[in-house]
């Protein structure tokens, strides 16, 4: 009987020990530096960080895990999972100008978790050991790079004592509308959404075998759900081999991830919208007539507002370089439900729900992100009234489920208003998500968060769609870098407010700009912009895993405390 991640990399480990699993590009090249582990190798590293802790009387107690982009982070984190420890992965603090947010958010997570342990790499706990005189927090914190920790304290490790409803990790929320909270993953959670993600995205024994066990490319961050439980944790639950890089080099070249698409062919890889965005920004011809893309079967695009302006752009411009619509595959998912809710089929193209309205484009309509995995049933709810609403009117997502988390680590408050929702009629508890949406015909639509929701002149407006209006006004903008919000215009109400990402060389045609936001705004949602700032790139408030903070970016503009490109328009 499987009772967690650790049964199945000890039965790899024993019957394909020199089976790569994962392998790093550390440059984000494939022509670059590689560094690669086996299953064999993986195991015993695992074992090795599992007895330290072991050893040291830490099971059933919090690790901090602070890593570099690299594969020293997965012996760390199944070294955890193998000692009964409950692994809280981390963003590392790394250099001046990210400093004070990931040592703001390291030290929320020490006090919420009451880490006992830091696991790390040598020159993150090297950088912390420097600053320890700023940092009270680590004050009485063993901190071990697991580097430096012997194969051969492997030899006493004991196998745990782990059941299904032991918590594996805490995975942090990104805090896109409310401080991080810990959600308690437990191993069965862990392997129902393995099985899950398994089933929908077609990785069968037959898949493994076509494409020689190249399952997975990936710069996804793996302190983040879906960078860990899709592509790292999928990989060793199957036995799989995964190919990694930093996101900063993705982020530096986004040609990197397409370029490694076409040289190890997986059967999977994907990101959040913005990605696709990114790649069709580089998209140069030359770069195109490199590139194989045909055997990418399964792109999975979630995390942020999928956008059906993306997938046809993508489709067409990728389309000579061998890639397929039918390969796109939205889907839907949260930390609060380990990860994965909602999936489509393999090899069926996206769904897209007309947008309303007379005239209205098909690159507005909403995009469906497939239907509830097994074992998992989703309901539009009105929180309010507790009543579940009919098929294709708007409401929030409710799930619940094998993968539905236990709850909020040391917050029994937020558990039960988050995790223990009812309706009326039944008794079945449910997972408030936060987000708003439909089903037609059993599928999900999301429309957005509940929480980002704008009431203007009696009608509800969804910041993303507003956002997206902005965005393709203009080449100058920036994909992915908008920020919607409303303020208070005293006797005119609640007025909208764009704050976008500019290039700093756009601060001539700032006026330009501003003006053809305002139109666009204006045509599509009949709404009178308050406000349109410009700002220089990468000073939007965003969570770790790359979402928009707009009550952040809301609370920046009433401050005058953003970095405005040009004369921003009178307020």
């Amino acid at each position: 009987m499987v009772r967690s991640l650790v049964d199945l990399l000890t039965t790899h480990a024993s019957q394909q020990p020199e089976r790569t699993a994962y392998r790093y590009l550390v440059t984000g090249d494939c022509d670059g530096e590689i560094q690669d582990i086996s299953y064999g190798r993986l195991a015993r590293r695992s074992r090795a960080v599992a007895a330290w802790l072991q050893e040291r009387g830490l099971a059933g107690s919090r690790a901090l895990l602070l890593y570099p982009p690299g594969l020293e982070f997965i012996s760390g984190y199944l070294g955890c999972l193998s000692a009964g420890v409950v692994a809280v992965p981390g963003l590392p603090p790394q250099g001046r100008s990210q400093n004070h947010r990931a040592l703001t958010r390291m030290k929320r997570l020490i006090a919420d978790a009451d880490a006992k342990v830091i696991l790390g790499g040598r020159e993150v706990l090297a950088a912390l050991a420097a600053q320890a005189e700023h940092l009270p927090e680590l004050d009485g914190i063993t901190c071990v790079a697991t580097e430096d920790i012997p194969d051969e304290a492997a030899d006493s490790w004991r196998e745990p004592d782990l059941t299904a409803d032991s918590v594996a990790f805490l995975q942090y929320t990104s805090g896109s509308t409310s401080a991080p909270r810990g959600v308690m993953v437990t191993h069965g959670n862990l392997l129902d959404n393995q099985r899950a993600i398994t089933e929908r995205m077609g990785h069968t024994p037959d898949t493994l075998a076509e494409y020689e066990h190249e399952l997975f490319v990936s710069w996804l961050p793996v302190y983040h759900d879906m960078g860990l439980i899709g592509p790292v944790l999928n990989t060793v639950h199957l036995g799989a081999t995964a190919t990694l890089f930093s996101p900063l080099h993705f982020l530096q070249r986004p040609a990197r991830w397409l370029t490694a698409l076409s040289r190890y062919r997986p059967h999977t890889s994907g990101g959040p919208n913005f990605a696709y965005e990114l790649c069709l920004k580089h998209a140069t011809p030359e770069l195109l007539d490199g590139l194989d893309l045909g055997r990418w079967k399964v792109a999975f695009n979630g995390a942020e507002p999928v956008r059906a302006a993306t997938l046809r752009r993508f489709t067409e411009t990728f389309a000579p370089a061998g890639f397929r619509r039918e390969a796109l595959y939205p889907c839907y998912g949260l930390a609060e439900a380990t990860l994965i809710v909602t999936g489509g089929s393999v090899d069926t193209p996206p769904t897209l729900a007309a947008a309303p309205g007379p005239g209205a484009h098909v690159d507005a309509a909403a995009v469906g992100s497939g239907r509830p995995i097994p074992g998992t049933t989703v309901v539009i709810a009105d929180p309010e009234r507790r009543e579940e609403l009919p098929e294709g009117e708007v409401g929030e997502i409710w799930a619940s489920g094998a993968g539905v988390a236990k709850g909020y680590w040391r917050n029994a408050l937020a558990t039960r208003e988050t995790f223990r929702a009812t309706l009326k009629d039944r008794p079945d508890r449910f997972l408030r998500t936060g987000d708003l949406g439909f089903l037609r015909e059993g599928e999900l639509f999301v429309t957005g968060r509940l929480k980002d929701l704008m009431v203007i002149d009696g009608r509800n407006h969804y910041p993303q769609d507003l956002e997206l209006s902005a965005e393709m006004s203009h080449g100058a903008l920036r994909p992915g870098c908008t920020a919607a919000f409303s303020v208070d215009g005293g006797v005119e109400g609640e007025q909208p407010v764009i704050v976008a990402e500019t290039a700093p060389d756009a601060a001539a045609d700032s006026e330009r700009i501003t003006e053809v936001i305002r139109s666009a705004i204006g045509e599509a949602h009949g709404l009178a912009v308050r406000d349109v700032v410009l700002v220089h790139p990468g000073t939007i408030p965003k969570t770790s895993s790359g979402k928009i903070q707009r009550h952040a970016s809301r609370a920046a503009y009433l401050a005058d405390a953003l970095a405005v490109v040009g004369v921003p328009a009178a307020r």
